[in-house]
C-alpha cells in the first residue's frame, strides 16, 4: 500500500533528515525482513511527517507518541509554528532529527467587507453558528482507519488556485444587518480554487465521510472526509452535497459540487486538511496543515 512512498518523497523534501537507525533484521527463518524504522515527509511548516515501522511499534515525534498502524505507518502534522528542527525516536532505539523549512505567508487587508460574512451578529445568525459548531466538533471527534497520505493526494477540483493556505487577513467593514462597523483578523487555513457554481468536487484521497451538511453557518454546504491517520479533508461553500455520512469513497469519487454558500464573497471551493492526534482525546491540540504540500507527495511505484 505504501508503494515506495518514502523513496519518492526523498526527491522533494524541503529539509533534511539525520537519523541513526539499526540495520534491517531478518526473522529466524530468514523469510521476512523488517525494514529499519524511519521518518521522512514534506518537511516544511504546515507539512506532514510520515514514519514507517513494524505495525504496533511506537514512534515519538516532537514529543508526541504515535502507534504504527497495520499499514506500517504513523503520520504527524507539522504546525505552521514548528521549530526549525524536530526530533523523532522509535521504541527499537532508532532516532533522528528532521530539519523543517520555514513558511513565508502574506498579510492582506480587505476593506468594504460585509461584517456578516465574518462573524455571526444577529440572534438568528448566532443560533445557526452554534448548531453548526456542534456538528463540526462531533465530526472531528471521530476517527476512522485509512491510508492517510500513503496513497498521495490529487486536487479535488480542476480549477486554478485563488488563495493559498497561510496568509493573515484583516477585514474591515460594516454589518448589513445591524449597521455596526467591524474589524476582524484571521489566518486562512484552507486552499481555495476559483470555480463556477456546479463544478465537481472529487475525493483527493480515499476516506470515510464523517459529515455531509448542506447548510453550516460559516461553511455553507460542507463535507468532511476522514482519510485515516488523523487527517480530515474539509470542503466548504458547496452548492450540492452528493455523499452521506458513513460513505466510503476512493480517490476521484464524486463528493459534491462547488458553490457560493455560507460566509463567502464569491463562488469557490475552500479545501482544508486538519491533522488530529489519533491517540489523544484533547481536540484542542488539532491544527490545519497546507493541502498544497500534500499535493507534492510522490507515491509512484
Amino acid at each position: 500500500m505504501r508503494r515506495a512512498l518514502l523513496a519518492g518523497l526523498s526527491t522533494l523534501i524541503m529539509g533534511c533528515a539525520v537519523a541513526e537507525t539499526p540495520a534491517p533484521t531478518a526473522s529466524q527463518d530468514n523469510t521476512a525482513i523488517t525494514p529499519a524504522p524511519m521518518c521522512d515527509g514534506v518537511l516544511t511548516q504546515g507539512g506532514l511527517v510520515i514514519c514507517t515501522g513494524a505495525p504496533g511499534s511506537v514512534f515519538t515525534v516532537a514529543g508526541t507518541k504515535l502507534t504504527v498502524s497495520d499499514m506500517g505507518s504513523a503520520q504527524f502534522g507539522i504546525s505552521t509554528s514548528a521549530p526549525s528542527v524536530i526530533g523523532w525516536s522509535h521504541d527499537s532505539g532508532a532516532f533522528g532529527d528532521l530539519a523543517i523549512a520555514p513558511r513565508k505567508d502574506d498579510y492582506r487587508e480587505i476593506s468594504g467587507f460585509d461584517c456578516d460574512k465574518v462573524d455571526a451578529r444577529s440572534a438568528e445568525q448566532k443560533a445557526h453558528a452554534s448548531r453548526s459548531w456542534v456538528k463540526k466538533q462531533d465530526a472531528f471527534a471521530s476517527f476512522n482507519p485509512g491510508p492517510g497520505a500513503l496513497e498521495g493526494f490529487v486536487k479535488p477540483s480542476d480549477a486554478p488556485t485563488s488563495s493559498p493556505f497561510g496568509p493573515t487577513r484583516k477585514y474591515v467593514g460594516v454589518s448589513k444587518v445591524t449597521g455596526e462597523p467591524c474589524e476582524s483578523t484571521s489566518v486562512h487555513r484552507g486552499y481555495d480554487v476559483a470555480t463556477p457554481v456546479g463544478t465537481e468536487v472529487i475525493a483527493p484521497a480515499p476516506g470515510v465521510v464523517v459529515l455531509a451538511d448542506p447548510d453550516l453557518y460559516y461553511e455553507g454546504g460542507t463535507v468532511f472526509l476522514d482519510h485515516g491517520h488523523g487527517l480530515v479533508s474539509v470542503f466548504m461553500h458547496l452548492s450540492s452535497v452528493d455523499v452521506a455520512a458513513g460513505d466510503i469513497v476512493q480517490t476521484g469519487d464524486l463528493l459534491a459540487k462547488t458553490g457560493n454558500t455560507g460566509r463567502t464573497t464569491g463562488p469557490h471551493l475552500h479545501w482544508a486538511v486538519k491533522w488530529r492526534n489519533p491517540e489523544s482525546d484533547n481536540r484542542g491540540g488539532d491544527f490545519y496543515i497546507d493541502p498544497a504540500l500534500l499535493l507534492q507527495l510522490d507515491t509512484a511505484d
